[in-house]
């Protein structure tokens, strides 16, 4: 005859202890999970660190021979950069083309998406499949037709130019991602709004944008980044050099017959310096607005 025993109460706890089951099922699977986020960290980090690494040496061939830098590091290459060269002008030019880029473009993005999400009008679909579109086309197509518009416009070799190019390519997907964001603002709100004496735009400024910042730091990051490191536009329509961005301004270290690769890693990592920066200030609403900006369209 045999007899049924229970478990104590301290086993079955244990056998349902969710981190005694994750211990149990995987120190090899934990191990394998952290080897490959450690190689991914690596492989996204080493090419920064390369740079960086490059820019400390002395000689314009030093990448050719990158053993010979660290017996002969110096930062006179930063030297160079930031004394004998217009980067003090580039980087006042990026500045103000970014900034306002951010500025005007997050502004239309938002009011653009907060009407398709809230308002009924004809048109409302299209409008958002027409942002989409204008995402399909290559910039060496775009460029001869806007170099015209502008040229025609008077804006050519002009900070406003520029920006409304910039804006013309970051509107459209931050429309997207702040429509889904907004969607996920209860509309309660804006009738409390309404009923409170606020106009629709009121209700908009006062109410929704608060809210939203999660979604408006990430449009904001993207429209910064895309002006900051655009080349094909800047190079084209900016025609002195007064006005050329960093972007530009690194051309100058390649010429037909000379390289000085040494300046423009130095180069490269100042300009990263203030993209770093934007990106640490927005780096705690990225993630909520990525996420919330992609829960409905």
């Amino acid at each position: 005859m045999t007899t049924m025993t229970t478990p104590p109460a301290g086993g079955m706890q244990a056998l349902n202890d969710p981190a005694r089951l994750r211990s149990r099922r995987g120190r090899g699977a934990s191990l394998s999970l952290h080897t490959l986020l450690a190689v991914s960290a690596f492989i996204a980090v080493f090419p920064v660190l390369w740079i960086a690494y490059i820019s400390l040496g002395p000689d314009k061939n030093d990448y050719q021979h990158p053993s010979r830098i660290l017996s002969n590091a110096t930062l006179d290459n930063y030297t160079h950069v930031l004394t004998n060269t217009d980067f003090g002008t580039w980087m006042l030019n990026s500045i103000i083309v970014a900034c306002g880029t951010m500025l005007i473009g997050v502004l239309i993005a938002a009011s653009a998406a907060y009407a398709v999400s809230r308002m009924k009008f004809l048109g409302r679909g299209s409008l958002m499949y027409t942002f989409l579109l204008t995402q399909m086309f290559p910039v060496a197509v775009l460029m001869v037709p806007l170099y015209k518009i502008m040229g025609s416009l008077g804006l050519l070799d002009t900070y406003g130019g520029l920006i409304i190019i910039y804006c013309s390519t970051a509107v459209p997907y931050c429309a997207w991602l702040l429509k889904g964001y907004f969607d996920t603002i209860p509309v309660e709100i804006d009738e409390a709004g309404r009923i409170d004496g606020l106009s629709p735009f009121g209700t908009f400024w006062r109410l929704i944008l608060p809210l939203a910042r999660p979604g408006l730091a990430v449009a904001a990051f993207y429209t910064f980044i895309t002006a900051w490191g655009e080349v094909a536009f800047a190079s084209k329509f900016m025609l002195t050099e007064e006005k050329y961005t960093l972007a530009v301004g690194l051309q100058s270290y390649i010429s037909q017959f000379n390289s000085q690769w040494n300046y423009m890693a130095a180069t490269s990592v100042l300009i990263a310096i203030p993209a770093g920066a934007v990106f640490y200030v927005v780096q705690r609403h990225l993630v909520a607005g990525l996420t919330a900006g992609g829960t409905k369209g």
